[in-house]
Order: C-alpha cells, then sequence, then structure tokens
C-alpha cells in the first residue's frame, strides 16, 4: 500500500486543494442547510441558532490547537521521512482532544443559560438557542474528533476520501433536516430541536466513516501498540497549537463581542449578520482551501528542507486566492439580492445584506492574504507572531472600530463590516512582510534526518 509520503510528493496545488474546497464547501453547505431550512419555519428560528452557533465556532477553535498542530507534525515528519513518528502524533492528538472535548461539551451542557445570557440574546431567541447548544454543544468532542482524523487524512494526502465522507454526512443532516423540519409521513416537527438532532447524528456517523477509512488507507497512521516519543510529541503539539488556536481564539473572542453589539441593534440586524456571514463563506472559502493545500505543502517541503521551494510556494498560492476571492466576491455582490431572497422575503434584510455583500468585495483581499499567509507561517514552525498581531488588530482594530463606527457613530453593520475590512488588511499586510523577511526559516520543529 502506497504510503501518505507518497501519496502526496508528486501532487499539484490544484489536486491537493479542490477535494479541501468540495470538503469545506459541503462543510459550510451543512450549516447553510440549517439556516436555509429553518428560514422556511421562522426568521427567529435562525437568529437563535445564529447565536448558539457563534459560541459552538469558539469551541471548535479550542479543539482546532489540536488537530492545527496535528497537520504541521504530520507534514513535517513525513517530509522528513519519519513515519513512525507521523503516526505517534496522530494517535497522540486523537487521545488529546477526545478529552479536551469531553471536557468542553460537560461546560456547554451545565452553562448553557449562563453562556447565552451573556451574550445578550432577545429573550424571544432564549429557547431556541438553548435547545440547539445543550444538543450539538453536548456532543461537541464529536465534531473534536472529526477535526483531528480528517486532519491526518489530509496530512497523508488522502484529500478526496475526506471530501467523499463530508458528502455522506451532508446527506444525512439534509435528510435529518427535512424530517424534523416539515414532517413528512406524520413524523413530530421539531424546530431548532430536530435540526440540532440531525446535525449531531450526521457527525457521529461522519466521525466513524473517517476513522475506518484512515486505518484502511493508513495503517501506520494509528500504531496504537508501537507509540513513538507520545510525551514529546504531546509538547510539540502544544506548542504548535496553543499559539494558533490563540489567533482563532482571539479572532471567535472578538466576534462574540461584536455580535453582543450587534444584538443591541435587534433581532433583524441580528438575522441579517447570519444570512450575510453564509453567503459570505462562499466567497472565502476559495483561499481558505488554497491556505490549507498550501500548509500541508509547506509543511512537507520543510521537513524535506526545501526552503525556496517553500518560500516560492507560498507566495504563488497567495496570488491564486487573492484573484479567485475578488472576482468571486465581484460575482456574489452582483447577485446579492437574488441570493438573500432565498433565505428570507424580508425587504430590509435584503437591501442591508446586499450593501454588506459589496464592502465585502475590499474585505475579501485582505482575508485571503491572512489565510494564505498565516497558514504558511504556521507550517513552517512560525507560530507564535500571528497570535501576537492577530491580538493587536482583532481588538485594537475590528471591535473598537465596531463599537466606534457601528455603535456610536450608529452606521449599524455598515460600520461594523468597514471596521473588519480595517481589521484583515492590517494583520495581512504584516503577515505579508513577516514572511517575506524569511525569519521563520529556523523555527521547523522537524529537523532533516542526516
Amino acid at each position: 500500500m502506497e504510503t501518505g509520503k507518497n501519496q502526496l510528493k508528486n501532487m499539484s496545488l490544484f489536486a491537493l486543494t479542490w477535494p479541501i474546497f468540495i470538503e469545506i464547501f459541503l462543510h459550510m453547505l451543512m450549516g447553510n442547510a440549517d439556516t436555509l431550512m429553518l428560514s422556511q419555519y421562522s426568521d427567529n428560528s435562525v437568529a437563535a441558532v445564529g447565536v448558539a452557533n457563534q459560541i459552538l465556532y469558539l469551541i471548535i477553535v479550542m479543539f482546532g490547537f489540536v488537530a492545527t498542530g496535528t497537520v504541521i507534525l504530520v507534514a513535517q515528519y513525513l517530509g522528513a521521512e519519519k513515519e513512525a513518528d507521523a503516526g505517534s502524533v496522530s494517535i497522540v492528538s486523537l487521545f488529546a482532544n477526545l478529552i479536551f472535548g469531553i471536557i468542553l461539551s460537560i461546560v456547554l451542557l451545565v452553562f448553557t443559560t449562563p453562556i447565552l445570557k451573556m451574550m445578550d440574546i432577545p429573550e424571544e431567541l432564549m429557547a431556541e438557542a438553548s435547545s440547539y447548544l445543550k444538543i450539538v454543544g453536548g456532543f461537541a468532542f464529536v465534531q473534536a474528533l472529526i477535526m483531528t482524523a480528517s486532519s491526518i487524512l489530509r496530512s497523508y494526502g488522502y484529500t478526496k476520501d475526506a471530501m467523499y465522507i463530508t458528502i455522506g454526512m451532508n446527506i444525512l443532516n439534509v435528510i435529518g433536516n427535512y424530517v424534523f423540519i416539515f414532517g413528512p409521513f406524520g413524523i413530530p416537527i421539531l424546530g431548532v430541536e430536530g435540526v440540532a438532532i440531525s446535525t449531531t447524528v450526521s457527525r457521529l456517523i461522519g466521525f466513524i466513516v473517517i476513522l475506518i477509512v484512515l486505518v484502511k488507507r493508513a495503517p501506520n497512521a494509528l500504531p496504537i501498540r508501537n507509540i513513538v516519543r507520545p510525551l514529546q510529541h504531546f509538547k510539540d503539539l502544544l506548542k504548535i497549537g496553543i499559539p494558533s488556536a490563540g489567533e482563532h481564539l482571539s479572532y471567535n473572542g472578538s466576534q462574540m463581542v461584536i455580535t453582543i453589539f450587534i444584538a443591541s441593534l435587534g433581532t433583524e440586524d441580528l438575522t441579517t449578520r447570519v444570512y450575510a456571514q453564509n453567503i459570505m463563506m462562499f466567497i472565502f472559502l476559495f483561499a481558505m482551501a488554497i491556505s490549507q493545500g498550501t500548509q500541508i505543502m509547506i509543511g512537507h517541503m520543510i521537513g524535506a528542507g526545501k526552503i525556496s521551494e517553500a518560500y516560492d510556494r507560498c507566495l504563488k498560492s497567495l496570488n491564486i486566492a487573492i484573484v479567485i476571492s475578488l472576482g468571486a466576491a465581484i460575482v456574489f455582490s452582483c447577485f446579492s439580492k437574488p441570493l438573500f431572497s432565498i433565505f428570507t422575503d424580508n425587504p430590509s434584510i435584503i437591501s442591508l445584506g446586499s450593501v454588506l455583500i459589496l464592502i465585502t468585495i475590499i474585505l475579501e483581499p485582505g482575508r485571503s492574504i491572512n489565510l494564505v499567509v498565516i497558514n504558511s507561517l504556521r507550517a513552517a514552525g512560525d507560530v507564535k507572531f500571528p497570535v501576537y498581531i492577530g491580538i493587536l488588530s482583532m481588538w485594537g482594530v475590528s471591535v473598537t472600530l465596531a463599537y466606534l463606527l457601528g455603535i456610536t457613530f450608529g452606521l449599524g453593520l455598515v460600520g461594523i463590516w468597514i471596521a473588519f475590512c480595517a481589521d484583515e488588511w492590517l494583520r495581512g499586510i504584516l503577515m505579508l512582510f513577516r514572511w517575506r523577511s524569511r525569519i521563520w526559516v529556523d523555527k521547523a520543529f522537524v529537523k532533516v534526518s542526516a
């Protein structure tokens, strides 16, 4: 059987990235399926799930610190032809995220109401948001396992398998949503609660399938009886993962605060933000897929000591990401009103949402720089710098400007979107300077064998 190292050795960026693109697209589609199908049920239900998901996104970021470390370490070890160490990292990361996931799931179950009250959620949304958060959050550990297992599979080069599994999860989720929202054949209509059940069950089945495929495709990826240096690998996962998660944690934390600002504007603005972000996800997924494919390739290159190739790969990927995301933003802006009409017939939401998508044309190139360059820096082992800059910019620029422009100056969501643009561009420019400086060259966690 072909090892993960050989599987990825001759793959182009396109060959590696297009399955990742489809996988991310389908993950987003799963969330949008919930939103779209619930929009036929109630706009308030959409807002309730939107707030609950904002909290769940923060929890997913917490799981991401292990998954991120896994991608980088496995890629570097495979590039350095140290397959035993790559397998040990995989099994250690799965076990670590299982424990971490169970702890956070318990926290969400026990503190559901206090967390939602902290978000200043409107009273009419509390019951549905609480129901969704308890069910999906209570099984959040399943998502932790999915993220880790998918990261391992992709690092070995099997991006198509991860894509096919995600397709299956989406099909199961949509079927479950239909059953519980529309109640065919006399089945009870459960609304938000049903959507939560459908999401959870599809994820559980998805993880089981990923595990089976991983064992079949890369039998050396999970060496349960022959773990090499587990403590050292765990330490390395923390060294990479915690700073990387810090950047994501800072972003999602700032978004939670901004969600509180938006909640003070009213349920309609909150719903508009949910719809706008759902549409925007399909714009930046191009850059996201390219950044993840680039991260895997650069990790292998760094492990193999191919520094110049890694440097050029990042810049080439960046140019592609900027062009594609800018083009996508323009196209989506031209069709923004019909797109919003899919979700709602409220003219105020459609009008305001269309303005937000127009502003997104300015925002997306900056976001593309962040996605590609930050993932490249992480792949090279330079994980702390993005965190420091991220915290300063997200809170000093994004949150501060969002409050000043959106609340103090009364520009509402338009002012908040302008704040997002300023944050993305400032961080993007600083990250690009960092990559061009080549400071990251000596920061690899895995050294090439003599």
